[in-house]
C-alpha cells in the first residue's frame, strides 16, 4: 500500500467539481455493463495506474461484455480524497471500485460510501493467502471487512552514504536516539552547508505522510500514544517532545526551509532529485522509496544499493525497543452503488492475485501481504532493503482504526504546521491541538496523558 505520501493544498468546491467532470465519460456505475475504477496517480506514484491499465485489458477480455472505465486522479493525497469524496456523492460519478487508504475506511464506511465484502471473500479461494493483519487492515467498526490489502508498509531513516561520509559519520551509521540523529544532522550541517542535512515531512500540504511517517515516528517513540482504551490522549508530554523535536530541525536549519518544505511536491523532490544527487543526507521515510530508483521506476539510478544507506528511526531516548515504525496500507474497495458489484469484485480479485499483486509489491517496493508472494524469490531478491524493512514490523505502530482519526490527523498538520513556522510554541500548539481534538471527539473521549 502507498500510505499517505504527499498532499496538496486545498482548492475550491467549484474547482473539484470542474476536474471531476474531465475524469471520464459516461455514466461509470449509473449502468451494469461499465465498471469505474477510481485511483490516485500523482507525481512518483504510478505503478497502480501501470497494474490497472495491465488488468483492464486482461479483464475485458476474459469478461466480453463488460467495459472498465479507468479514473486515474492526479492528485496528492489529501485532494484525491476529497475528490473521491465528492464522486461517491453521486450515482453518476460513483466508482464501483476505489484504491482506499486503510485509515479512511471506518470514515468512508460511515459514509455509506463503500460495501461490504465479506460473502465474495468466503468464496475466494485466495483469501487465505492473506496474513491476519491484513485482513483486519480492511476491517470496518462493524466487523465486516470492506477492503482488501494491496501491501504494507514500514519507515525508517534513509541516509545517503557519500554525504554522511563527508561529515565524518560511518557507513554503518545507526542512531540510538533522538540526540544522536540531531548530532548528525549538525554534523552534515558543518561539513557541507549547501546539503539539506534531515528531512521529515511537516504541515498541511503534506497531510498523512508529515503526521504518520512524520509526527507518530516521533510521538510512538517517546512511549505516548494517540489513543489508548477506547479514548483519544490529550495534556500529552510526548505530544509536546514531538513538537520540540520539529522546532528543533527547522529553527536550527537541519531541515529544509519552512518554504521548501511545504511545497507539494517536496517528496517526489526528496526522493528522485535529492537523494540521488547527495542534496539531502538523511531522510525519515518508508519502504516504498527504492521503487523510485529501480529500472522500473520514475528515477532510475542504478547505484542507489551502493549509495544509499537505511537505519531504524531510534526511540527518545534509546527506550525499549529502540526502534520505532509506522504501518498503513492501501487497499481496494467496492463502491456501495456498484450496479454490477459482482463484476466488480472479480476486477478487484483479478487486480490482486498472486501474480499481479507479485507485480506491485516488487516495482511499488511494498511489504508483500500474502504469504506466496512473501516467499517468491522474485519478491524477496527484487530489492536489498525488503529484509530491512519488513523486520521493522516487529516494531511497528499502527493508526488509531476510527472514523474521527482522519479530522485529528488534521488537527495534527495543524500543529506541526504552527512550530516549524514560528508561530507557536510546542506549549502552545500542543494545547491548541488538545482543545481541538476535545472538540471533535467530546471531552468524554478524551484521557489525559
Amino acid at each position: 500500500m502507498r500510505t499517505a505520501r504527499y498532499f496538496v493544498a486545498p482548492v475550491t468546491a467549484a474547482a473539484l467539481a470542474l476536474s471531476l467532470g474531465a475524469c471520464g465519460s459516461g455514466e461509470g456505475g449509473a449502468d451494469d455493463s461499465t465498471i469505474k475504477v477510481a485511483y490516485q496517480k500523482f507525481g512518483n506514484f504510478t505503478q497502480a495506474d501501470t497494474l490497472f491499465k495491465d488488468v483492464k485489458a486482461d479483464y475485458e477480455k476474459a469478461n466480453p461484455g463488460i467495459t472498465v472505465e479507468l479514473v486515474p486522479i492526479e492528485a496528492q493525497q489529501n485532494d484525491y480524497f476529497t475528490k473521491l469524496a465528492l464522486m461517491n456523492r453521486s450515482p453518476s460519478t460513483a466508482p464501483d471500485v476505489m484504491y482506499e487508504d486503510t485509515y479512511m475506511i471506518k470514515s468512508d464506511v460511515e459514509a455509506g460510501y463503500l460495501a461490504p465484502l465479506d460473502d465474495y471473500l468466503a468464496d475466494w479461494d485466495e483469501w487465505s493467502q492473506f496474513v491476519d493483519s491484513a485482513k483486519q487492515a480492511g476491517a470496518g467498526d462493524d466487523g465486516k471487512t470492506y477492503g482488501v490489502s494491496m501491501g504494507t508498509d514500514t519507515r525508517g531513516l534513509w541516509f545517503n552514504k557519500d554525504v554522511l561520509a563527508k561529515a565524518g559519520l560511518p557507513e554503518d551509521w545507526a542512531p540510538k536516539s533522538w540526540d544522536e540523529l540531531l548530532e548528525a544532522a549538525r554534523a552534515i550541517k558543518e561539513s557541507d552547508p549547501d546539503v539539506v542535512p534531515f528531512n521529515m515531512y511537516s504541515g498541511k500540504p503534506q497531510g498523512e505522510a508529515a503526521v504518520m511517517q512524520g509526527f507518530e515516528m516521533l510521538l510512538y517513540g517517546t512511549g505516548d500514544t494517540l489513543y489508548e482504551d477506547g479514548k483519544w490522549v490529550v495534556g500529552s508530554q510526548g505530544f509536546i517532545d514531538a513538537l520540540d523535536f520539529v522546532t528543533t530541525v527547522f529553527t536550527e536549519g537541519l531541515a529544509p526551509t519552512p518554504q521548501q518544505a511545504l511545497d507539494t511536491n517536496i517528496g517526489n523532490t526528496v526522493q528522485a532529485e535529492w537523494l540521488p544527487e547527495g542534496k539531502v543526507g538523511i531522510a525519515l521515510d518508508g519502504s516504498w522509496v527504492a521503487g523510485n530508483w529501480l529500472e522500473s521506476g520514475v528515477a532510475p539510478w542504478p547505484e542507489w544499493s551502493e549509495k544509499m544507506g537505511t537505519a531504524p528511526m531510534p526511540t527518545q531516548d534509546g527506550a525499549d525497543p529502540g526502534a520505532v515504525s509506522m504501518s498503513g496500507g492501501w487497499t481496494l474497495a467496492l463502491g456501495s452503488g456498484s450496479k454490477n458489484p459482482d463484476a466488480a469484485f472479480d476486477f478487484i480479485s483479478m487486480a490482486l492475485n498472486r501474480e499481479n499483486s507479485l507485480w506491485f509489491d516488487v516495482a511499488n517496493s511494498q511489504i508483500a501481504v500474502r504469504t506466496d508472494v512473501a516467499e517468491d524469490p522474485e519478491y524477496t531478491k527484487s530489492n536489498p532493503t525488503t529484509k530491512f524493512f519488513t523486520d521493522l514490523v516487529d516494531v511497528t505502530n499502527f493508526r488509531p482504526a476510527t472514523s474521527d482519526y482522519p479530522k485529528v490527523a488534521n488537527e495534527i498538520m495543524v500543529a506541526m504546521e504552527s512550530v516549524m513556522t514560528g508561530q507557536q510554541t510546542p506549549e502552545e500548539a500542543a494545547a491548541v491541538y488538545d482543545e481541538a481534538v476535545a472538540g471533535i471527539v467530546g471531552e468524554e473521549n478524551t484521557v489525559q496523558g
